[in-house]
């Protein structure tokens, strides 16, 4: 969603691949001194498109004084496979996968509406069934298109309808994942957002049916409140991007150019 690009120090400056390694080795302990628990390893494209950085991340990770124990990685489930799988297990020491998804009901709209080649399409009831088998915690992160009220309509059908798949999938978590788009940007992402983010009384009842039908577990540091529906962690996510003021930093984002940020898409939003 932000059309500015960061110098990628890290992989690219190679001649001095020894300082940026310091620097980000320097933002990680950083982040672990401030309080800062879980590494969500992402990325602007598909994070296990770059399997050589995630190796890399491993490594770091270890070189920290109080290393990151809880990592997650957040993909839409290209190049999964039993190996990989077990690579993420044992080396990079992932231990919640997190399958962004548009689409949870109909794989084909799914890889439309991601952008996913013909070759690279994923099964996702078959790719649960994989994450669950290595014994990874399965989050769900559901974008919330209007593709759902295209088919189902806005009402207690369709929230039921996801709550379900999302069971039935084995999720052990689940997001609803409001879609982020700033307000006079003119990117194509920006337009495509405000064209086909789910609607406000769809995301109003997925909220209500959440804690209504909900046990409310706790408040998380951002302000979301986290609940157990269905024997699942369920949180509903109207700010993904951070977008809104408060008194806590959601994120500490570490760049490619191995500084710290605290917003997406503010590149004034510098910290370290």
């Amino acid at each position: 969603m932000n059309p500015s690009a960061y110098v990628n120090q890290i992989e690219k400056n190679l001649r001095f691949r020894d300082l940026y390694e310091r620097d980000f080795v320097r933002r990680l302990q950083f982040a672990r001194d401030n309080g800062c628990n879980t590494a969500m390893l992402t990325g602007n494209g598909e994070p296990l498109a770059n399997r050589d950085f995630l190796k890399d991340f491993a490594h770091w990770n270890q070189m920290v004084e109080s290393p990151f124990r809880w990592i997650e990685l957040q993909t839409s489930g290209v190049f999964l496979n039993d190996e990989y799988l077990r690579f993420l297990r044992n080396t990079v020491g992932v231990a919640t996968m997190c399958l962004s998804v548009s689409d949870v009901l109909d794989p084909a709209v799914n890889a439309e509406l991601m952008g996913t080649p013909a070759k690279l399409r994923v099964d996702i009831e078959a790719l649960c069934a994989e994450i669950k088998r290595y014994d990874f915690n399965l989050r769900l992160s559901l974008n919330m298109t209007d593709a759902y009220e295209q088919r189902l309509g806005a009402g207690q059908a369709t929230v039921d309808a996801l709550l379900d798949r999302a069971q039935a999938l084995g999720a052990n978590q689940l997001t609803f994942r409001q879609l982020y788009a700033a307000a006079d940007a003119a990117l194509s992402q920006d337009i495509w957002v405000r064209e086909h983010s789910a609607s406000k009384a769809l995301m109003g009842l997925v909220a209500d049916t959440v804690r209504k039908h909900g046990r409310a577990l706790e408040a998380l540091p951002f302000g979301a409140v986290r609940y157990s529906v269905r024997d699942m962690s369920v949180v509903v996510d109207d700010d993904c991007m951070s977008a809104a003021v408060k008194p806590v930093m959601k994120y500490l984002i570490l760049r490619p150019d191995c500084k710290i940020y605290t917003k997406w898409d503010d590149r004034g939003s510098l910290l370290f």
